[in-house]
């Protein structure tokens, strides 16, 4: 892995986004239209949101009926009954709750708050109350959007999925990769050496993890409509692995 030079820039123009879009052709013509046509090697970093949305993950709430642990975890934590039975369908395991918070261990394996499910730049659809999921396989979301846009514009790229998540040892949320394809997500640097000669012992980064974050200070948390940015100037021979790759088993996680 290298950069000794990187350019991240926020792909323009994108519309909002609505269910059964064909995402890939919306981003190839965004791309086209611009003057960012992709390179070999370019990181095209997608938010979580545009996603969902084109995979038509909106649950309107009015049809959820909350069954009686999510009455109780409600009262524990002041959130919507039908909100807290939404996200318990999403989730393996309540890891955490309390007042206003509560963290899940969601069913792909993400250890987060409220399995995803969110309200935040998600527009109103009459009396509808819509909350938003995550998309069912961010990985394979990954896998076709990478496919369709090398097949358009003839070279070898690599996507990201983003998303904001909190940690559980720093307070601030940051860009991690809900999914990727084409890069190695986890850099395995362990055997090389370090500037004195001494091997690496444990060393694994976050490659995709780093790459989703720096994406997130160009897109932003609110509403600067920016939810795409390409990235430009990472090396990298090392085989491709999945996002999937990141999530630390449970018999590993010491803050669990």
């Amino acid at each position: 892995m290298a950069a000794d030079s990187l350019r991240l820039a926020p792909i323009p123009d994108i519309p909002l986004i609505r269910p059964g879009d064909d995402l890939a052709q919306i981003l190839g013509d965004a791309l086209a239209a611009s003057s960012l046509t992709p390179r070999d090697m370019d990181v095209l970093v997608v938010a979580q949101k545009i996603v969902s949305k084109a995979e038509n993950r909106y649950v309107d709430l009015r049809g959820v009926t909350p069954k009686p642990r999510a009455e109780e975890i409600a009262r524990a934590t002041s959130k919507d009954p039908r909100l807290v039975e939404l996200i318990l369908s999403e989730s393996a395991e309540v890891v955490r709750h309390a007042k206003d918070v509560l963290i899940v261990a969601h069913r792909l394996g993400f250890v987060m708050a409220n399995a995803g499910v969110d309200q935040s730049n998600v527009e109103p659809d009459g009396p509808a109350e819509r909350v938003l999921l995550l998309p069912a396989d961010p990985d394979a979301s990954c896998a076709r959007l990478k496919a369709r846009l090398e097949q358009r514009f003839g070279m070898t790229i690599a996507v990201i999925i983003n998303d904001s998540f909190g940690r559980a040892w720093r307070n601030g949320t940051v860009g991690v990769a809900l999914g990727a394809a084409g890069l190695p997500a986890l850099a395995d640097l362990r055997g090389r050496p370090d500037l004195f000669g001494r091997r690496l012992q444990v060393t694994q980064v976050g490659f995709a993890d780093e790459i989703a974050a720096a994406a997130s200070l160009v897109m932003g948390q609110a509403d600067e409509g920016r939810p795409a940015v390409l990235v430009r100037g990472l090396e990298w021979t090392a085989p491709p692995l999945p996002a999937a790759a990141l999530l630390r088993p449970k018999n590993q996680d010491l803050f669990r």
